[in-house]
C-alpha cells in the first residue's frame, strides 16, 4: 500500500479518490497547476496512464504540507460532484479548519513549511463528529454574506464624508449631478423611450437618477457588457464611483457586490492573473475561504457587476496565448466565458475599442450638461444663494464660458475659479478673466497658490514630470518618479491625488496621479512654453492634429490630445505675462515662443484637413484669442464642408460656429454618420454663415429635432436644410414644422429616409405656403400609403408655387418655383397673396405630376383626373408603372385634351392589352396638341408627347432662344400638326388595319407612322399601300420588322412612284428594315432631342432645292426578272431618282439586265452598288457603257464590290469620269484597256489604282501615249500609294506631262523606257521620283533619249541626286544628247531639272576658243569640253541648297565662261568657302548678258557678301536681283547701290532681311531713282523706321512701272505709314502692297483708302494697329474694286465695327481676318457680303468671338459659295449646334474642302460624332486636310 493510503486510513477511500479525480483530469491538473505553480507537468507525466497520473499529482499535493492539502480536499469537497458517503471522511478528516491562506500566499506558505513525516497519522475521529452538507452550505453562504457585507462597508468608507483639502471651497464635496446619457439606437438592449436617460435634473441631492437603467434585464440572451462612451471630462470615471457609491448605499440592490477596477492601475501588474487573484487581492480580500466566496460569486453571477474604468488607457493588447493578462480576463468576463451571467461594464473614449469586445455589447453615449445640468451644478457647488446667482450670471453674459461648463470637468474648473474671483468684481469681470479653457486652468493655479505669489520650481518640475510621463504613455507615477519637494507641492494643492496599486502577487505600493488627465496635459503644455530647453522649433512640432478616426493598426488612443490646444491658449496674449513670470524670463521670450505657435497653427489652416482635424483645430484658435487667426481659419475652410463619421459633441460645434463667426462668406455643412450630441443644434444659433445644413444620422432623434427647431429660426442665411436617416418621430417632426415657417429663406428642405408616417408628411407639406423661396422639399424613402399621396396631389394642384411632385416607389420630391415678388413683398402684407396678379400668375403656372410605381388602380385615377381638371396647365403627367390596366389607361387617355398636357403623358408599364391599344388611339383625333404617340407592348410603352397650345407656344416662342440669341428661322408651315404615332411590337395583323386607319384617317394630318415590329406580312402592307391615301401627305412610315418580302416591296414602289409625299424608300431583307419617307426636316430632328444624321438634301433654312427621291434596296437576292419588274416599277417615278442596291453576288445576267435598263430611266441621277461581289467580267461590261447609255457621266468600278454609275441630263455637258481602281486587271489587263484607249469615250479622268500592276503597265502606258492624242496628263505610283491616273481633254493636247513614282526601273528597263519617250514626241514633261536606283541608268537614259524636234523637261527626284554632288551631277548632264537650256540642283530637295532641247546643235569654234581659257586637269578638260558642247545654249542655271566645293565652282566658273546665253542664275541657301566666290564672281563678271541674278539666304558674312556682289559690275542688262538674307551695311551697302546707278532696266529688287536702316535706305532710294523700269520692290523685315519711309516714298512716284511693294515689319509708325500712303496713291500701276507688322495707325488706313490704285490685286495689312474706323475706311474703298484677289486684315480691331461690301469683289479669292475681335454681329454683314465675293476659295476667321449665330449666317451662304474649298473658324465660341448647322450647310452641295474648329467649346464625344457624319469638320488640332492650292504671284 502506498503511503498515501496509509495516511487516509483505508485503501478504499483512496480509491474512490482517484477514481473521482480521474473523471475530471483536466480540473486536477488545473489546482496542482494552482497550488504548485513551479511544479514540473510535463511531457514525462503525460506519458503514463489516467491513474497514475492522478496517483501522482496526489503526492506532490501531499508533500507541499497540511495547509495545501488541506485546501486541496476543501477544494474537491466544494466543486466537484462528491458522494455524501465520500465527502464527510474527507472534509471530516482534513477539511476541517477555519480558514486557510490566501491564493496568493499559497506559493510562499508551501516553500517554507516542511514536509510531513512519513510516519505522521492524522487524529482519528469518529464519524459521528462530520459535519453534515446543509451545515457546510450555511457555512459557505455566512462566508460570503460576511465578504458583501464587507465589501459594502469599505465602499461606503470609501465614498464616506470628506474634509476638503488645501484650497478647495466648503461645498467641494458636491452632491453628484447625473450627465446626458444616450443609448446607441443599435445596441439599446430594453424598449424605453428613445434618446437620452436624464433623470430629473432639478431633483435634490441623492435622488436617483435611473442609472439603473443601464442594467435592464430586458436585455437580449447574450453577455451583459455596457460600453460607456464619452470624451475626456465628460465624468465617465465619477459615473463609475458614482455606481459604486449608489450600491454602498443600497441603491442598487439588484447586485449583491460591485467591483470596479482602473485600467491605469492593472497595467501595472506584470505577473499572471486569475480573476480570483483579481477580486480578491487587487480589489478587496475576503477575511475567510475566498474558496467557497468565489465559489458563492459563481453561483450567484447575474447579482455581479465588474466596472473596468479607462478601457482606452490599456497598453497591451489581449493575447489569446497569455491567459493571465488583465485585458484577456476583461475579454472572457464580457463573453461569458468567466463568471458567465455577470455584469460587465467599461468606460472608454471614443475611438477603436478592444476588438475583445463581443459585437452584442450595448454602447452608451455621454454627453456632459446641458444648460439645466450647469445651473444645477453651480447651485450645488456654491452653499449661499448670493454666489450662486452671482456664478450663474457670470456664465449667462459669456456663451463661449457657458459652452466650456458643458465638460463637466471644466464646469468644476470653472466653479473653483469663479467661486475665487468673484468676491470684490462687479458683474462680467470674473467671467472676462476665464474667455478659454486654458485661462481657466491658469487662474485656478493662482487661485490655489497664495495671492501674488507663483512657486516658478515646483510648477515648472510637475510640468517636466507630465510630459515626460505622456510622452511614455505613462499616468501613474511612483514615490521615486516625482522628486520629494514636488510630490509634496502637488498633494498639498490637489493637483496630485495618491492611491494604493497592486502590482503583482502580494506586492501593494502607493501610486500618484494628477487630479485628471486634461490637467497633466496642461503641465505638460507649461513645461514646453516655459522651459528653457524647449526651443521653438520643438515647440512647433507638438502643434499636431489628432484625428478622430484611429487607425486600425493603432490599440489604444493617445494621451495627448488636449497637449495642442493647451498650447495654443497658452499663445494668447492674456498668458504672456503668467508664462514670464512662471519662466522668469522677459516677455519678448515668451512672445517669441507663442509666436512659433500661432505661425504653425497658421500653416496648419491652409491644409486641406479632415473634419476631426477641423474640429480640433477650430479648438486651437480659439485658445488662441486671436482674430486675425480665427478671419483666416474662417476663409480658409472650403465653402464645402463635410463632417463624416466620428462623434461630435455641443462643444465641438460651439468651437466650429465660434470660428465661423469671423468668416464673410457662406459655408456649406454636411454631417453624415456622425454620432451628434442631442442638444448639437443649439450652437448653430445666430450662426448668419451657414447656407446649407445637412444632417444624415440615425443616431439623431426628437430630442435632436427639438433642438434644431430652436436653432433654425436664428439663421437668417440658411437656404438648403437636410435631416436625413434620422430616427425622429412625431414629436420631433412636430418641434421642426412650427420652427420652419420662421426661415423664409429656405430654398430647399429634405426629410428624407425619417420613417415617417402619413400624419408626419402631411403636416410637413402644409407649411409649403409659408415658405415663400422654397425650390425643392424631399420626402423620400418614408412610409406614404395611396391615400396619403392623392391627398399630396391635391396639395401639390392646389398650391400655386409647386411645378413637380416626382413620386417612385420610395421617391417622393417637391419642386417648386417662388413667385417674383420682392424680399420686401414676401414679408408684407399676407393678404397680398390672394390679389389678381397672384391668381394670374396661378393660371400661368405649369404642374408636372410624376407618379410612377404607386399602385394607382382605376378608381385611384378617377380621383386623380377630378383634381386635374380643377388644376393649372400640366407639362407632364407620368403614371406609369402602376395598376391602371385597359380601362384606367382609356380613361386617361380621354381626359388628357381637357387636363391641358403641354409635353407628355406617360402610361407605360399599366398592363395594356392590344384590345386596348385601338381605345387609346381616340386621343388621336380628339386632342389638337398631340405630337406623338408611342406604344410598344412589348416593352410596355405607353408615352403621349404634346406640345403647347397656339397662345401659349407663341408666348414660348418670344421667349425660347437658341445659344447666343440665335432664333431659328424656318419656312412658315401650316397651323395643323403633324403627329407622330408610332405603334411598334403591338401584335398587329393584317384584320386590325382597317379599323386602324379608320381611327387615324379622321385625325388631323399625320406626320409619321411607325408601325415596325408588328405582323403585317405582305398581304398587310398590300393592304396598307391602298389605304395610305387616306391618310393624307405622311412624312414618314415604318414598316420595318414585319415579315415583308421583295413582293411587299414592289406593291410599296407603286405607291413611290405616284403619291406625291414619299422620297425616300429603303428595305433591307435580311434586317427587315422598311422605311418610306418624305423630306428629313432638320427641325423634327433637333425636337427629337438629338443631333441628326447628315445626308444630300437635307434642308434646315437654306434657300429651295430640288430633293432628290432615292430607292434603296440591300441584302437583297437580286435576279434579272426581279430587277426588270423593279425598274418597270420607277420609270413613272419623278426625277432626279437615285438607286442604291446591294447583295450578295450580282451575276453577269444581272448586270446586264440593269445596265440595260438604264436608257428606259432618263430621270436616274445615280446608280450604286455597294457590298456586293459583281461579276469578273464587270469592266468589259462597263467598257460600252458610255455608248450604251449617254447619260453616263462617271463610272467608279472598286474592288469588284463596288460600282457607282453618276448620270447627266441630256442637256448637261460636263468631263466623262471613269474608276476602276481597286480592281483585279493586272498587267494583261491593263495592256488590253490601254490598247483600246483611243476609243474610250472619256473625257475627264480614268483611275487605274489598286490594281496589281508592276512597271510593264508603265512601259505599255508610255508607249500608247502617241496613240492618244487627247491624253494631257498621266501619273503612276508602284509605290504603297498604287495611283495610276490618266487625264483627258475634250480636244488633242499639244502637250503632255507624265509623272512616274516609286517604279524602281532596273538596268534592262532603261533601253525601253528611252525607246518609248523618243517616240512620245507630244510629251513636254517627265518626272521621275524614286525611279531609278542611281545615276548610271539617268546617265544611260540621257544618251538614249533623241527627238527630232522639241523641248523636253526632265525632272529627277532621288535621293541619291542629294549626296552626289554638283560636280557629279554637271557630268550627268554632259551626257544629254540633246541641248541642255536649263540646269536646277536642289541637294536637299533631292532634285535635279534640266530642260532638253532638240536636235543637238554644235559650235566647234566657240567651244575651241573657251578651252583656250581653261587651265584644268586631264579628267576636268575632259568633262569641260563636254558640258561646253551641251550647255551651249544654257540659258538658266539654278543651283539650290548646295555645298559647292572648290573644285565644282572652278568648274562654274570654266562654264560661266562658255555661256553666252546664260540670261538666269541663282545660287541661293547653299554654303560656299572664300576661294569659291572668287571663283564665282570671276565667272559671273563675264555674263554680261544675265537678266536674273539671285544670290539670297547664302551663308555668307560681309566680307564675302563683298566679294560676290563685285559680279554686279557692269550688269546693265540686269533686271531682277535679289540678294535676301544678306548682311547689307557699310562698304557692302556702297557696292550694291553703285550697281543700282547702272540698272537702269532693273524690274524686281529684293533686299529682305538684310539689315537695312533708315541711312541704307536712304541710299538705296536715291540709287533707284535710276530704275525707272522698276516693278517689284521687297525690303520687308529691315528697320527703315519713319525716316526710310519717308524717303522712300519720295521716290516712289518716280517709279512708273511699280506693280508690287513689300514693306511689312520694318518699324515703321504713323508718319511714316501717312507719307507712304500720299505716296502709294501715285503709283497707278501698283497690284500688290504689303505693309504689315508696322504701328501704321488709321491715318495710314485713311490716306490708302482715299486713293486705292485701281489694279490692286493684293492688300496685306496685318497686326498694323487698325480700329474699326481705318478697317472700314479700307472696306468701303476696296468696295466693288474689281481686281482685288487677297485681302489680309489680321490681327487688327473689328470689335465694333461692320466690314461688308455691297458692290463686291469678283475676284476675291482669299479673305484673312484672324484675331480681329469680330463677333456675332460684325459677323452678320460680313457673311452676307461673302456672296458677294463669288471667286473666294479661302476664308480665314479664326481666333474671333464667333458662336452660333454667325454660324449660321456662314452656313446660309456656304451652299452658294462654288468655288470655296477652305474655311479656318479655329479658338471662336461656336457650340455642337453651330457645328452641325456648318454640316447642314455643307450638305447642300458645297465644294469647301475643310472648316477647321479646333478649340471651340464644343466636347470631344459630339466633335466625333458630327466629324464621323461630315468628314469635312475638322476639330484636330493639326490640319489633317490638304492645303488648298491657291493661284500666287
Amino acid at each position: 500500500m502506498d503511503p498515501i493510503s496509509l495516511q487516509l486510513g483505508t485503501k478504499n477511500l483512496h480509491g474512490c479518490l482517484v477514481r473521482l479525480l480521474s473523471r475530471d483530469p483536466e480540473w486536477l491538473s488545473a489546482k496542482v497547476k494552482l497550488f504548485l505553480p513551479n511544479a514540473d507537468l510535463g511531457s514525462r507525466n503525460q506519458a503514463l496512464d489516467p491513474t497514475q497520473r492522478v496517483i501522482l499529482q496526489l503526492q506532490k499535493l501531499h508533500t507541499q504540507g497540511p495547509t495545501t492539502w488541506k485546501s486541496f480536499i476543501h477544494c474537491v469537497c466544494m466543486e466537484l460532484d462528491v458522494p455524501l458517503d465520500m465527502e464527510v471522511p474527507l472534509m471530516s478528516t482534513w477539511g476541517h479548519e477555519d480558514g486557510f491562506p490566501s491564493l496568493l500566499e499559497i506559493g510562499e506558505e508551501s516553500q517554507s513549511d516542511s514536509q510531513l513525516h512519513p510516519g505522521l497519522k492524522r487524529p482519528h475521529q469518529s464519524c459521528g463528529s462530520s459535519p453534515r452538507p446543509k451545515q457546510l452550505r450555511k457555512q459557505q453562504r455566512e462566508l460570503a454574506k460576511r465578504y458583501l457585507q464587507l465589501l459594502r462597508t469599505s465602499a461606503r468608507q470609501r465614498y464616506g464624508d470628506r474634509t476638503p483639502g488645501p484650497g478647495q471651497p466648503l461645498a467641494f464635496h458636491q452632491a453628484y449631478v447625473p450627465p446626458i446619457l444616450q443609448w446607441s439606437r443599435a445596441s439599446a438592449p430594453f424598449h424605453t423611450q428613445e434618446g437620452a436617460t436624464t433623470g430629473d435634473p432639478k431633483a435634490e441631492d441623492g435622488a436617483d437618477v435611473n442609472i439603473q437603467d443601464l442594467f435592464s434585464t430586458k436585455a437580449s440572451k447574450g453577455p451583459r457588457v455596457r460600453v460607456l462612451l464619452g470624451k475626456a471630462g465628460m465624468g465617465k470615471t465619477t459615473l463609475a464611483h458614482r455606481l459604486c457609491q449608489k450600491w454602498a448605499d443600497g441603491q442598487l440592490d439588484r447586485f449583491q457586490a460591485v467591483f470596479l477596477f482602473e485600467f491605469r492601475q492593472l497595467n501595472l501588474i506584470t505577473g499572471s492573473l486569475t480573476l480570483p487573484q483579481l477580486l480578491f487581492d487587487v480589489y478587496l480580500r475576503p477575511e475567510a475561504s475566498p474558496e467557497a466566496v468565489f465559489q458563492h460569486l459563481k453561483e450567484n453571477a447575474e447579482g455581479i457587476l465588474l466596472i473596468f474604468d479607462g478601457l482606452d488607457e490599456i497598453l497591451q493588447p489581449a493575447d489569446p496565448e497569455d491567459p493571465a493578462s488583465a485585458l484577456t480576463l476583461f475579454s472572457r468576463l464580457c463573453h461569458g466565458t468567466l463568471l458567465p451571467g455577470c455584469w460587465v461594464m467599461a468606460t472608454s473614449r471614443p475611438g477603436k475599442l478592444p476588438a475583445c469586445l463581443p459585437t452584442e455589447a450595448a454602447t452608451v453615449h455621454m454627453w456632459g450638461f446641458d444648460g439645466p445640468r450647469v445651473e444645477e451644478y453651480v447651485n450645488h457647488f456654491f452653499s449661499d444663494q448670493l454666489s450662486q446667482e452671482a456664478a450663474l450670471a457670470e456664465l449667462r453674459m459669456d456663451r463661449h464660458l457657458w459652452s466650456l461648463c458643458a465638460v463637466p470637468a471644466l464646469c468644476r474648473v470653472v466653479c473653483l475659479c469663479l467661486h475665487h474671483l468673484l468676491p470684490g468684481r462687479s458683474p462680467g469681470q470674473s467671467a472676462a478673466l476665464l474667455p478659454t479653457m486654458t485661462q481657466n486652468y491658469m487662474q485656478m493655479l493662482l487661485t490655489l497658490n497664495p495671492p501674488g505669489v507663483l512657486p516658478a520650481e515646483p510648477l515648472l518640475s510637475l510640468g517636466e514630470v507630465a510630459l515626460s510621463s505622456l510622452e511614455s504613455g505613462k499616468v501613474i507615477f511612483s514615490a521615486g518618479d516625482i522628486p520629494a519637494s514636488t510630490l509634496a507641492f502637488g498633494a498639498d494643492l490637489g493637483l496630485l491625488t495618491s492611491f494604493c496599486v497592486c502590482t503583482g502577487c502580494g506586492h501593494q505600493d502607493t501610486g500618484y496621479a494628477f487630479s485628471h488627465l486634461s490637467l497633466q496635459e496642461f503641465f505638460a503644455a507649461l513645461h514646453l512654453m516655459a522651459s528653457p530647453q524647449v526651443d521653438r522649433e520643438a515647440l512647433s512640432q507638438h502643434v499636431t492634429l489628432h484625428s478622430r478616426w484611429v487607425q486600425r493598426t493603432k490599440a489604444r488612443l493617445g494621451l495627448l490630445d488636449h497637449l495642442p490646444t493647451f498650447l495654443a491658449g497658452l499663445a494668447s496674449h492674456a498668458c504672456r505675462s503668467f508664462l514670464s513670470l512662471l519662466a522668469q524670463r522677459e516677455e519678448e521670450w515668451v512672445t517669441a515662443k507663442q509666436a512659433a505657435i500661432l505661425q504653425a497653427l497658421r500653416k496648419l489652416a491652409t491644409r486641406r484637413l479632415t473634419g476631426p482635424k477641423v474640429v480640433e483645430l477650430c479648438y486651437c484658435v480659439g485658445e488662441t484669442q486671436e482674430p486675425e487667426l480665427a478671419s483666416f481659419m474662417a476663409h480658409s475652410l472650403p465653402q464645402q464642408l463635410p463632417f463624416h463619421n466620428f462623434l461630435l459633441t455641443y462643444a465641438d460645434l460651439a468651437s466650429l460656429t465660434n470660428i465661423l463667426g469671423h468668416r464673410d462668406g457662406p459655408i456649406h455643412l454636411d454631417f453624415e454618420g456622425c454620432l451628434l450630441e442631442p442638444r448639437c443644434p443649439e450652437t448653430l444659433a445666430g450662426c448668419g454663415q451657414v447656407e446649407n445644413l445637412s444632417f444624415k444620422s440615425r443616431k439623431c432623434g426628437d430630442a435632436f429635432a427639438e433642438a434644431l427647431s430652436r436653432s433654425l429660426p436664428t439663421m437668417g442665411s440658411l437656404k438648403k436644410l437636410g435631416l436625413a436617416g434620422s430616427k425622429i418621430t412625431a414629436r420631433g417632426i412636430n418641434h421642426l414644422v412650427q420652427a420652419l415657417p420662421f426661415c423664409p429663406q429656405l430654398e430647399e428642405v429634405s426629410f428624407q429616409d425619417n420613417q415617417l408616417k402619413d400624419r408626419e408628411v402631411l403636416n410637413i407639406v402644409k407649411i409649403l405656403s409659408c415658405l415663400p423661396r422654397l425650390q425643392k422639399l424631399d420626402l423620400s424613402r418614408n412610409n406614404v400609403s395611396v391615400s396619403t399621396l392623392l391627398s399630396l396631389t391635391k396639395v401639390a394642384v392646389t398650391c400655386p408655387t409647386i411645378r413637380m411632385l416626382q413620386v417612385r416607389e420610395m421617391d417622393l420630391i417637391f419642386l417648386l418655383s417662388p413667385p417674383t415678388e420682392t424680399a420686401a413683398e414676401l414679408q408684407g402684407d399676407p393678404d397680398l397673396q390672394g390679389n389678381a396678379n397672384q391668381r394670374k400668375e396661378a393660371q400661368r403656372r405649369s404642374l408636372a405630376l410624376r407618379l410612377q410605381k404607386c399602385q394607382l388602380g382605376v378608381d385611384d385615377v378617377e380621383v386623380l383626373i377630378a383634381q386635374l381638371r380643377e388644376g393649372p396647365q400640366l407639362d407632364e403627367v407620368d403614371l406609369s408603372g402602376n395598376q391602371l390596366k385597359d380601362e384606367g389607361c382609356r380613361l386617361m387617355a380621354e381626359a388628357a385634351p381637357q387636363l391641358h398636357i403641354t409635353k407628355k403623358l406617360d402610361l407605360s408599364d399599366n398592363g395594356l392589352s392590344v384590345a386596348g391599344v385601338l381605345g387609346v388611339l381616340s386621343v388621336v383625333s380628339t386632342c389638337q396638341t398631340l405630337t406623338e404617340l408611342h406604344i410598344s407592348l412589348l416593352h410596355k410603352t405607353v408615352v403621349f408627347t404634346f406640345a403647347p397650345e397656339l397662345e401659349e407656344q407663341e408666348g414660348i416662342q418670344k421667349r425660347a432662344t437658341f445659344p447666343d440669341s440665335l432664333t431659328f428661322q424656318m419656312p412658315s408651315e401650316p397651323s395643323l400638326r403633324s403627329p407622330r404615332i408610332r405603334l411598334t411590337h403591338c401584335a398587329l395583323q393584317a384584320q386590325h388595319l382597317e379599323l386602324l386607319c379608320k381611327k387615324l384617317g379622321g385625325s388631323c394630318c399625320l406626320g409619321h407612322l411607325d408601325l415596325s415590329g408588328n405582323a403585317l406580312g405582305d398581304e398587310g402592307v398590300a393592304l396598307l399601300a391602298q389605304l395610305l391615301p387616306g391618310l393624307g401627305s405622311l412624312q414618314s412610315l415604318n414598316l420595318s420588322e414585319n415579315g415583308l418580302s421583295l413582293e411587299g416591296v414592289c406593291s410599296l414602289t407603286q405607291c413611290f412612284s405616284t403619291l406625291q409625299w414619299p422620297l425616300h424608300l429603303e428595305f433591307s431583307s435580311a434586317r427587315q428594315h422598311v422605311i418610306l419617307r418624305g423630306d428629313k426636316r432638320g427641325r423634327d430632328l433637333l425636337a427629337a432631342g438629338s443631333l441628326p444624321e447628315f445626308q444630300a438634301g437635307a434642308r434646315l433654312g437654306f434657300g429651295q432645292r430640288h430633293v432628290p427621291r432615292s430607292f434603296c434596296l440591300k441584302e437583297c437576292q437580286l435576279e434579272p426578272q426581279s430587277l426588270s419588274h423593279l425598274c418597270k416599277s420607277l420609270e413613272k417615278c419623278p426625277g432626279p431618282l437615285e438607286v442604291q442596291l446591294s447583295c450578295e453576288v450580282l451575276s453577269d445576267q444581272s448586270l446586264e439586265t440593269l445596265l440595260h435598263q438604264l436608257p428606259q430611266l432618263p430621270q436616274l441621277s445615280l446608280l450604286q452598288l455597294s457590298q456586293t461581289q459583281l461579276p469578273p467580267r464587270s469592266p468589259l461590261l462597263l467598257a460600252d457603257l458610255f455608248s450604251l447609255c449617254p447619260q453616263v457621266q462617271k463610272v467608279d468600278l472598286r474592288s469588284l464590290r463596288h460600282l457607282t454609275l453618276h448620270l447627266r441630263s441630256s442637256e448637261e455637258q460636263e468631263d466623262r469620269c471613269c474608276c476602276l481602281s481597286a480592281n483585279l486587271l493586272g498587267d494583261d489587263g491593263l495592256r488590253c484597256l490601254l490598247e483600246c484607249l483611243p476609243q474610250v469615250p472619256v473625257s475627264g479622268s480614268l483611275d487605274l489604282s489598286h490594281n496589281s500592276v508592276s512597271q510593264e503597265s508603265v512601259l505599255c502606258l508610255m508607249e500608247a501615249l502617241p496613240s492618244c492624242p487627247r491624253v494631257r496628263e498621266a501619273s503612276v505610283n508602284l509605290g504603297s500609294t498604287q495611283s495610276f491616273w490618266i487625264h483627258f481633254s475634250r480636244q488633242e493636247e499639244a502637250g503632255k506631262t507624265l509623272r512616274l513614282s516609286e517604279c524602281h526601273f532596273t538596268p534592262e528597263h532603261v533601253p525601253r523606257l528611252a525607246a518609248s519617250l523618243s517616240r512620245a514626241l507630244q510629251l513636254t514633261e517627265l518626272t521621275l521620283t524614286w525611279c531609278f536606283p542611281g545615276l548610271e541608268q539617268l546617265t544611260v537614259l540621257l544618251g538614249l533619249l533623241t527627238w527630232p524636234t522639241g523641248v523636253l523637261t526632265l525632272r529627277v527626284e532621288e535621293p541619291w541626286v542629294g549626296r552626289a554632288g554638283v560636280l557629279t551631277l554637271l557630268e550627268v548632264c554632259a551626257q544629254a544628247s540633246g541641248n541642255i537650256t536649263e540646269i536646277s540642283i536642289s541637294e536637299t530637295q533631292q532634285q535635279l531639272c534640266i530642260q532638253l532641247e532638240f536636235p543637238h546643235q554644235e559650235n566647234p569654234e566657240a567651244v575651241a576658243l573657251r578651252l583656250a581659257h581653261c587651265d584644268l586637269g586631264t579628267h576636268q578638260n575632259l568633262l569641260a569640253r563636254q558640258l561646253m558642247e551641251t550647255c551651249a545654249r544654257l540659258r538658266q542655271l539654278s543651283l539650290s541648297q548646295v555645298n559647292l566645293c572648290d573644285a565644282s565652282s572652278l568648274l562654274l566658273q570654266s562654264l560661266l565662261l562658255s555661256l553666252s546665253e546664260l540670261k538666269n542664275f541663282r545660287l541661293t541657301s547653299s554654303c560656299v568657302s572664300s576661294k569659291g566666290l572668287a571663283h564665282l564672281t570671276s565667272g559671273l563678271s563675264h555674263c554680261h548678258l544675265l537678266e536674273e541674278l539671285d544670290l539670297s539666304n547664302n551663308q555668307l558674312g560681309d566680307e564675302g557678301t563683298k566679294v560676290l556682289l563685285g559680279a554686279l559690275e557692269g550688269k546693265c542688262r540686269l533686271k531682277r536681283l535679289d540678294l535676301s538674307h544678306l548682311p547689307l551695311g557699310g562698304s557692302t551697302l556702297a557696292v550694291l547701290t553703285q550697281g543700282l546707278g547702272h540698272m537702269t532696266l532693273l524690274q524686281s529688287l529684293r533686299l529682305s532681311r538684310s539689315n537695312i536702316d533708315d541711312i541704307g535706305c536712304c541710299h538705296i532710294s536715291k540709287a533707284l531713282r535710276a530704275a525707272t523700269s522698276l516693278e517689284e520692290l521687297g525690303l520687308s523685315h529691315n528697320q527703315i523706321g519713319d525716316t526710310g519711309a519717308q524717303d522712300l516714298a519720295a521716290v516712289l512716284p518716280g517709279l512708273p512701272e511699280l506693280r508690287k511693294i513689300n514693306l511689312s515689319a520694318n518699324g515703321i509708325g504713323p508718319a511714316g505709314g501717312a507719307r507712304l500712303a500720299e505716296s502709294l496713291t501715285l503709283c497707278r500701276h501698283l497690284e500688290e502692297l504689303m505693309l504689315g507688322c508696322n504701328a501704321l495707325g488709321d491715318c495710314t488706313a485713311l490716306g490708302l483708302a482715299k486713293g486705292l490704285p485701281q489694279h490692286l490685286r493684293v492688300l496685306h495689312l496685318p497686326s498694323s494697329h487698325l480700329s474699326p474706323e481705318g478697317v472700314l475706311s479700307l472696306g468701303q474703298a476696296l468696295d466693288g474694286c474689281p481686281h482685288v484677289e487677297e485681302i489680309n486684315l489680321a490681327e487688327n480691331n473689328l470689335a465694333r465695327g461692320v466690314l461688308c461690301f455691297h458692290q463686291g469683289l469678283p475676284l476675291l479669292r482669299q479673305l484673312d481676318l484672324v484675331s480681329c475681335e469680330i463677333d456675332n454681329q460684325t459677323a452678320k454683314p460680313l457673311a452676307a457680303s461673302f456672296v458677294l465675293c463669288p471667286a473666294l476659295e479661302e476664308i480665314t476667321l479664326s481666333w474671333n468671338l464667333l458662336g452660333d449665330e454667325a454660324a449660321a449666317e456662314l452656313a446660309w451662304v456656304l451652299p452658294q459659295m462654288g468655288r470655296l474649298k477652305r474655311v479656318d473658324l479655329e479658338k471662336n465660341r461656336i457650340t455642337a449646334y453651330g457645328a452641325w448647322l456648318l454640316a447642314e450647310g455643307l450638305a447642300q452641295g458645297s465644294g469647301i474642302q475643310v472648316i477647321r474648329l479646333w478649340n471651340n467649346p464644343i466636347p470631344s464625344d459630339m466633335a466625333q460624332h458630327l466629324q464621323n457624319q461630315e468628314p469635312r469638320l475638322d476639330f484636330a488640332f493639326f490640319d489633317n486636310q490638304p492645303q488648298v492650292i491657291l493661284r500666287g504671284t
